[in-house]
């Protein structure tokens, strides 16, 4: 039977849960000096619910161990019956040259999420600055395709800046946008001219006097930007410089945060629990039927690894989410950095890599 045939209206299929389904790539397009674009759908019929900006985890099956990654959805939610990945490889990158090696039309891979709340869904405007350099433009490209999908006639800025031209990933696509949609400008700026094509924009680095000119009224725009992080620093800076509130601005990122240490808040223990914090407890992991042992400052991930109980985790400073499990009984101590979501901790989820056993716990994993 060919795939037309399994086709379904969208009120008859699920969302897809990423505890139960793999990904299939259906495409996989170049889109610059190596830039590729995956696209992936659900193997089981299943639709993608997220919020433009938002990323996913990919566990890649790379030998000798797999290696997890967290990409940027490159497509947008008003098209939910695939997902896309915009990846660039940088010189040393594992996961994504092995993606590049490996992932054809027909490959299955592991996939967690969708996460984080970078998205302008969380930060409605009536006009937006969209600001990002390299492959930064990945959340940027998410929600301004929602935006053309269902809100063409939103104001926004969109400038990205790229080492030379033909680095400028979606540049046709963001070009022929602008004719569709009335209320976006473009502003591209390279660093240096290319043999390859002809140049007549703006030429340099973004700093105070360029910005102006690529959006004037940027002072009343709600401004995302995204891309490495010496830029993120320069963009804010000039912000911050210019008097711009700063509460309108808002950046993606997967480094890890500063951390400062503070005491531990006091927990008060349920009726039947005691909670001692610089012992030895023990850690069930149910689905794995393992007891372990968490020493005194480890948190559930470090402990399972130590018993061979393998919990998905990429980030392991709580932003990503991927280690997410259900704690069946005890108490936890849990510092994340946006990776679960309030109903989920009423639900009983923590996260492994940020969670450190108060009491004997129980986790599904």
């Amino acid at each position: 039977m060919s795939d037309l045939g399994l086709y379904r209206n969208l009120d008859e299929m699920a969302p897809w849960n990423d505890r139960l389904q793999v990904l299939e790539v259906i495409g996989v397009t170049d889109e610059a000096p190596d830039v590729k674009t995956f696209t992936f759908r659900s193997d089981n019929q299943t639709w993608f619910r997220y919020k433009p900006g938002q990323f996913v985890t990919l566990e890649l099956p790379a030998e000798p161990e797999p290696v997890m990654r967290t990409y940027t959805l490159s497509s947008s939610p008003s098209r939910p019956f695939s997902i896309a990945v915009t990846v660039k490889a940088q010189a040393g990158s594992v996961g994504t040259r092995w993606m590049f090696d490996h992932l054809k039309p027909g490959a299955r891979i592991k996939a967690y999420g969708p996460s984080g709340d970078f998205s302008l869904h969380q930060h409605p405007a009536a006009k937006y600055l969209f600001v990002s350099a390299g492959s930064g433009i990945t959340p940027m490209m998410s929600m301004l395709r929602w935006l053309n999908d269902c809100a063409p006639w939103t104001d926004v800025a969109f400038v990205n800046c790229a080492r030379r031209p033909e680095e400028i990933i979606f540049r046709k696509e963001l070009e022929l946008l602008g004719t569709h949609m009335p209320g976006l400008s473009l502003g591209f700026m390279i660093e240096e001219r290319s043999s390859r094509e002809g140049w007549f924009g703006h030429m340099g680095r973004i700093d105070a006097v360029r910005l102006p000119l690529l959006s004037p009224d940027f002072r009343e725009r709600e401004v995302f930007c995204c891309g490495p992080d010496p830029f993120m620093r320069a963009v804010r800076g000039m912000l911050e410089s210019s008097g711009f509130n700063m509460s309108r601005y808002h950046q993606e990122s997967f480094a890890a945060p500063a951390v400062e240490e503070v005491p531990a808040p006091f927990s008060t223990p349920g009726e039947g629990s005691e909670t001692v914090p610089d012992a030895v407890l023990p850690v069930r992991f149910a689905l794995s039927d393992v007891d372990a042992d968490c020493l005194p400052g480890q948190t559930v991930l470090q402990t399972a690894r130590a018993s061979g109980v393998r919990i998905p985790a990429a980030c392991e400073f709580g932003l990503c989410g991927t280690c997410k499990v259900r704690k069946l009984s005890g108490e936890v101590e849990m510092s994340h950095n946006g990776g679960i979501l309030d109903h989920e901790i009423d639900d009983g989820f923590i996260l492994a890599c940020c969670s450190k056993p108060l009491s004997a716990i129980e986790v599904e994993a």
